[in-house]
């Protein structure tokens, strides 16, 4: 009787041997020779269809995962590209890393994916563990890191996309757009609809705080000063956006207008304004930061700063795997903004 070949890849205990099923066991059970499942699983156009069927099945049965290691040894490609975070809390980064990841992925690479929480020294121990890992490029959120990130980048000689900013010294390759920029564009809308008692609602973010400066400044050339700057924690949410009107109307009971660091936070503020019997915008205008999926739905519907985030993470894969392939990429991207009015103002 002949013995299933799986079989004899079984330990006393019933198991695979601990350090996984190998080529040679795949070899075995397909009844092939080694360089054989070596080429159907990397050159299958070059072996016959119903031997890599057979190899293919060989690895369904023994569990058989490709080890990279070799591969990336005699290419000097890891095949993983980083991409690092404040959060995934809030869906406005969602769509980026849905598109970096398709592009990506349908390149032949793999995504790695790390989180900062805002904070400048975690994303410095993230990049020092990200870069033991022997990544083929990298993509930060933002521009601002500490001294040693930035040295570290530089020294590792790989692709580095940074995102959702522009400035003129990036770390590599910059893909966003000014955050200042968006300030000014806030303040001429509201400046052109009438409003001169507007305040600031925002989480302490960086970027939203370029983006406040932006707006002061817009503001300030008119001869118009921010009437009251109300910051909350981290993460931006519905509810701290009804805590942060009521902060706002308690301090400065005149304001006409609201600018919210992100559009999860101008939604609380609708709510909470129309539960206080606010006209909006007669009353109260407010304005968001992201154009969310509900912020046309809102009622009134949200006046907001619309990004692609899904184009941001495209052309950040894109960069990162043109710089690969040995292609000249532009140092700057400005992927630009659009201001989209809606009810709310």
């Amino acid at each position: 009787m002949t013995q299933d070949p799986i079989l004899s890849l079984r330990t006393a205990a019933g198991e695979l041997p601990v350090s996984g099923a190998t080529l040679a066991d795949v070899a075995r059970v397909a009844g092939v020779s080694p360089i054989t499942v070596s080429r159907a699983l990397n050159q299958p156009q070059l072996v016959r269809p119903h031997t890599v069927a057979r190899v293919q099945a060989a690895v369904a049965q023994t569990g058989y995962v490709k080890n990279m290691t070799a591969g990336a040894l005699a290419s000097a490609r890891s095949k993983l590209v980083s991409l690092v975070l404040p959060t995934i809390s809030t869906p406005i980064f969602a769509d980026m890393v849905q598109a970096a990841s398709d592009c990506l992925t349908e390149a032949g690479y793999q995504v790695m994916l790390g989180l900062s929480s805002y904070e400048a020294w975690r994303e410095e121990l993230l990049v020092e563990t990200i870069l033991s890992r022997r990544p083929d490029g990298v993509i930060l959120t933002g521009s601002l890191h500490t001294d040693s990130t930035r040295r570290r980048l530089q020294a590792a000689r790989l692709p580095v996309v940074e995102t959702w900013d522009l400035t003129p010294s990036p770390v590599d390759m910059m893909v966003g757009f000014s955050h200042e920029e968006v300030g000014h564009a806030i303040a001429q809308h509201l400046l052109q609809h009438g409003y001169r008692r507007i305040a600031i609602l925002a989480v302490q973010d960086p970027r939203a705080a370029r983006r406040n400066q932006g707006l002061q400044a817009g503001l300030a050339k008119h001869g118009v000063e921010v009437a009251a700057v109300q910051a909350m924690p981290l993460p931006a949410t519905f509810a701290l956006g009804r805590e942060g009107l009521a902060a706002l109307l308690a301090r400065c009971p005149g304001i006409d207008a609201v600018v919210c660091s992100s559009d999860t936070l101008a939604h609380g503020v609708l709510t909470e304004a129309i539960g206080r019997g606010l006209a909006v915008p007669a009353q109260l205008a407010v304005v968001g930061f992201g154009d969310l999926n509900f912020a046309a739905h809102t009622h009134p519907p949200l006046s907001t700063v619309r990004v692609d985030g899904a184009n941001i993470g495209r052309m950040a894969a894109q960069a990162i795997l043109d710089r690969l392939d040995g292609k000249r990429v532009a140092a700057l991207t400005d992927t630009g903004f659009e201001f989209v009015q809606r009810g709310s103002t």
